[in-house]
Parts: C-alpha cells; structure tokens; sequence
C-alpha cells in the first residue's frame, strides 16, 4: 500500500510586476498554511518524503506546514512539479523509491486537481464531492493506493481517504 498527499500551495499574493515562480503567499496563505500542518500533526499523516515545487509560493507554504510537524519529514525541490501536466504528475509519482510509503507533494492547479480525479476511482463520497466541486488554495487530498511499487500507480487505482480544504478547519487545529 502506497498513499500519496497533495497539497496544493497556500493563497499567495497577486502584487503586479512579479514572475508566475516568484509569487510569495497572501497574508491569507500565511494563515493558513501553519493551520494544514496543524491538521496533519493532529490526524497523524506521516510522510516519508517530500517533494515541493521551486515557486516561491510552494516553498513558503511548505516551511510553513513543516514547523508544524515534529519531525518535519525530509523534503526535495522538485523542479517538474512547476507548471507540469497531469501525465508528468503522474511520471513523478510512478519514478518514487519504493523505500517511500508515504510521499506529498506541493504543487499547483490545475495539475493537482487532475491528478487527483484521475487516480480516485473510490472513498467517501462527501470528500470525493467536495474535491470534484473545487480544489483550492491550502486544500490536502490523501489518495491511498492499493500498490506494493509506485512504478504500479494508475489512472483509477486510488482511493479517496480525506480532502480537506483550510476553510473547513478550525483556527487552532
């Protein structure tokens, strides 16, 4: 059994003048973000490994998350994560040492959102619900993946354990 956790980058900040990749978080992402890694400490979601976006926005969102944790897992920048399509997503994921068990992702729309509705064939009808209405900024979808190699991973394999967005959680998760 493998389970892979995306988590889609905080709210960040739209000022004028900035590269896409340099964006840095809203002071609403800054709130945020902490609360996901509170929620994630809380219900227990260990991670082996991380990989995260090099946008500015992924990166601050993910330093945010990781003060939360104790231990914060051991995290790389991975660079295909930015802009990449769902069908590099996906390559990423298969390319994943079977040493992890348990890997997240920070990353980005539309990308994330796709990924998901390909790999979810099952789970709680509610979270597949809300995951299918919108995936936004803060958002965690945990798939679990009835495989023994990530190499195994594939369109419809996953099942949907949880997807929780920031607004649904409370201020001091």
């Amino acid at each position: 059994m493998r389970r892979l956790i995306l988590l889609r980058h905080a709210k960040s900040d739209w000022s004028e003048g900035l590269p896409d990749v340099d964006r840095p978080l809203a002071p609403r992402g800054r709130e945020a973000a902490p609360r996901v890694g509170r929620y994630l400490a809380r219900e227990g979601l260990a991670v082996d490994h991380v990989l995260v976006s090099p946008a500015r926005r992924t990166q601050e969102t993910w330093e945010l998350v990781s003060a939360e944790l104790s231990p914060p897992p051991a995290a790389s920048t991975e660079p295909r994560i930015y802009e990449a399509s769902t069908a590099r997503l996906l390559e990423i994921v298969q390319e994943q040492p079977d040493t992890c068990h348990v890997l997240m992702m920070v990353g980005h729309n539309p990308g994330f959102e796709t990924l998901a509705d390909l790999l979810v064939q099952s789970g709680s009808q509610i979270a597949r619900s809300a995951m299918d209405e919108k995936f936004p900024t803060g958002a965690v979808a945990v798939i679990d993946l009835p495989v023994d190699h990530w190499s195994e991973v594939a369109p419809r394999s996953g099942r949907l354990d949880r997807f929780v967005a920031p607004r649904t959680l409370a201020d001091d998760s």
